[in-house]
Parts: C-alpha cells; structure tokens; sequence
C-alpha cells in the first residue's frame, strides 16, 4: 500500500512541477514518451506519460514504454525509493537483480535527474542580526 501510494504522489509531484519548475520543465524539453514502475510480480504498476512539457500518470501498465522500473516487489521498491542514499540503493539492486531495467538505461539517467527537483528545498535557518 505503501509503495502505491508513493507511486501516485510521484506523479502529482511530477505534474505539478511540471507546471510550476522551470528547472524541470527544462528537463522535459523535448522529451515525448512513457515510462513506468511496477514490481516484478506484475502486482502493482504505474506510469506516466511525458508530453509537451507536461507530466501524467495512470495506474496500470504501459503498452510499450521508453523504459520501465521493476522492483522485486513493493516493500522493497519503497525502501529503494525513500531511502537516504538513492543512488547507492538502486545500484546495489540492480546488481543484486532486485531492480531490473527495461528500455533505454540512459532514461533511466535521465528520470533519476528528474526527481532532484522535486525534493523541497529546505530553508536556510535565519541569522538573528547582533
């Protein structure tokens, strides 16, 4: 439930960027395919659809996507997705086989790119003047 959950909000975190980031609209400049993330057991997918600029995802499987995310299953795509160290976590599952790549691994690059610019930025603590 966890993972779906995370799945949707990806994707109204990522329209709504698209909206409202120019840093991430720049990142879709150009950019007109679908991709997806699903678990391997075919229990839960989600993509989402790249056009014009803008971003929309649907539940389900995409027909034919430019590239699709497979984790070994939901806890684990959770975990891989919300932990500190992305970058290391997805490496280390695709080695191990947890994570496996269909399509185009240079989109995958490309998605993982995206998503720094969704994280919020913190706030710098305020310097009380002396």
């Amino acid at each position: 439930m966890k993972f779906r959950f995370l799945l949707w909000m990806l994707g109204r975190l990522m329209a709504k960027a698209s909206r409202q980031n120019p840093a991430f609209q720049e990142q879709l400049a150009g950019k007109d395919l679908v991709f997806q993330l699903h678990t391997l057991d075919g229990k839960l997918a989600r993509h989402y659809i790249v056009k014009d600029q803008r971003v929309v995802s649907q539940r389900g499987k995409a027909e034919n996507p430019a590239f699709a995310l497979g984790f070994k299953d939901a806890a684990y795509g959770f975990a891989t997705m919300t932990s500190k160290n992305k970058q290391l976590a997805f490496m280390q599952g695709i080695q191990n086989k947890d994570i496996q790549i269909q399509g185009n691994p240079m989109l995958v690059m490309w998605f993982q790119g995206l998503m720094k610019h969704l994280m919020p930025k913190k706030k710098k603590p305020e310097q009380k003047a002396a």
